[in-house]
């Protein structure tokens, strides 16, 4: 070998190392490979002069081979966070939407507009604007890092939404509160202030004595918000309607709204808990989209019924979305869930949008309304003062 270092034995190499200084013995590392097993690794153990001589940190002391670990799958918010200026762009738009949301009835009156697709336009850009609002405003306080509360947050607005309607559809009566969906808004303007100001980590910061992130707080608020809107929802559809023997303005059961609003919460619910690929902590804002198409359908349909006095049908195409997530997890993932996601958004999407063109178009052929012009016939009331 030419005074080169002798090849080491095949079944155990061995090095001489020397040793460190004060007296002490020269160590040998042992190196043995592993053992060709099924699930076991090779073991390096490696002696106090042996870390001496290779400079090597005491906790490498026992150094177990074993195959890098996977982290754990984390909700989508909470690795990046958005643009300040688009947090500006949310308040600011925010409240032109609900400002113009209060003043479209006297404009309306106004211009003698008032008829049923005013109302149909209004409810259902508001059961949209719920949708679109929790997604921005979970993402503004970073919910993402708690996916639970995320999925809470996401679709307890929808909920509420939907209440508000469903008391409607039973007392012929739409309720506003004291505290209520104006109110709501209010306070999403000021998180996305803050958020802009602040930045969205802000949120993030852990309160010295109380140990709590500054993020509960706003949670806090949904969750009191949510059980004293519903309690006041639910104490007028339990004490029965204003139809026949209790019933519905359509003289249905009370309750049968609920079976609608029931199957988007529990389809929501199992696939994101029966998730082999965690597709809600990975794409929160495209789940949340997507079930927000059907629960905007579902709304207007609630609407519809109400106005009209009809019966609402639990049959409906907007539940394909949903099932086919469903049928894919019952299938044990026979397609990506992430492709059956887009394909159920973009079934959910379409059908919501041909579901409102097709609605308003025969709203105003039957009643010969222009859908994005106003007459400049002059209201009733301006029309008697002339008059007098």
């Amino acid at each position: 070998m030419g005074g080169g270092i002798p090849p080491l034995p095949r079944a155990a190499s061995a090095l001489r190392l020397p040793g460190p200084p004060g007296g002490c013995r020269a160590a040998t590392l042992t190196v043995r490979p592993p053992r060709a097993s099924r699930g076991g690794g090779g073991v390096v153990k490696v002696t106090a002069s042996t870390r001496y001589a290779l400079n090597l940190p005491r906790a490498t002391a026992s150094l177990p081979a074993r195959p890098p670990s996977h982290p754990a799958p984390s909700c989508g918010m909470d690795k990046l966070s958005a643009p300040y200026w688009t947090y500006l762009l949310c308040a600011l738009g925010l409240f032109i939407y609900q400002s113009l949301d209060a003043i479209d009835g006297k404009q309306a009156r106004r211009t003698n507009s008032c008829s049923p697709l005013g109302e149909l336009f209004d409810h259902g850009c508001d059961s949209l604007s719920t949708v679109f609002m929790a997604v921005g405003a979970s993402v503004a306080v970073r919910l993402g890092t708690h996916p639970d509360w995320l999925f809470f947050c996401s679709f307890i607005g929808m909920f509420m939404f939907y209440c508000a309607h469903w008391q409607t559809y039973v007392s012929g009566v739409l309720r506003f509160g004291k505290v209520d969906v104006t109110e709501i808004q209010v306070a999403l303007v000021i998180v996305f202030i803050l958020s802009t100001l602040g930045g969205a980590t802000m949120w993030d910061y852990t309160i010295p004595i109380l140990e709590i992130k500054l993020k509960i707080f706003p949670v806090l608020g949904v969750v009191g918000g949510a059980i004293f809107s519903c309690s006041n929802y639910f104490n007028v559809i339990l004490h029965g309607g204003v139809g026949k023997n209790g019933s519905t303005i359509a003289g249905t059961s009370v309750l049968s709204p609920g079976l609608h609003i029931g199957i988007i919460i529990i389809l929501a619910i199992m696939i994101y808990k029966k998730s082999a690929t965690n597709v809600f902590e990975k794409h929160p804002c495209l789940y949340t989209l997507m079930f927000g198409c059907v629960f905007a359908k579902v709304s207007q349909k609630l609407v519809i019924a109400h106005m009209t006095k009809s019966e609402l049908y639990l049959q409906d195409t907007v539940f394909f979305g949903p099932g086919l997530l469903f049928l894919d997890q019952y299938f044990n993932n026979f397609i990506d869930e992430y492709v059956v996601l887009w394909i159920a958004m973009v079934i959910s999407s379409f059908d919501m949008m041909m579901y409102f063109s097709a609605l308003c178009l025969q709203i105003s052929r039957h009643l010969h309304l222009n859908i994005f012009k106003t007459s400049c016939h002059e209201a009733p009331e301006q029309v008697h003062k002339h008059i007098d």
